[in-house]
């Protein structure tokens, strides 16, 4: 059975733009060693139904597996590093969102 796969979908606001762009500069060469791959990001979503998210950015990025996704999430090199999104934004929400599994 193929591992099935999952997205994250994150939303939050900077707060410190500096403490914030430390984060950035190290997030995509370890989405990259844990085989992510970023999908978008919006600073302007549109909310077409329902209560609307934070008017800020919306983030989307994806990982082959959940267990990958969640080996990311608890590498230490990565928890050290979003110490500095902790410390330049208020998060909303981090999901994971598991993607169909394949069809026979």
């Amino acid at each position: 059975m193929a591992d099935t796969p999952v997205y994250i979908v994150v939303n939050l606001a900077v707060t410190d733009a500096p403490e914030y762009r430390i984060y950035e500069k190290g997030f995509f060469g370890l989405l990259k060693k844990h085989g992510g791959s970023f999908i978008t990001f919006d600073d302007n979503p549109i909310t077409l139904e329902g209560e609307t998210p934070r008017e800020n950015r919306m983030i989307i990025f994806s990982f082959p597996s959940e267990s990958i996704a969640n080996a990311w999430y608890a590498d230490p090199e990565y928890q050290a590093l979003s110490e500095h999104r902790r410390a330049g934004t208020k998060l909303d929400f981090l999901t994971m969102v598991h993607g169909l599994p394949p069809r026979d």
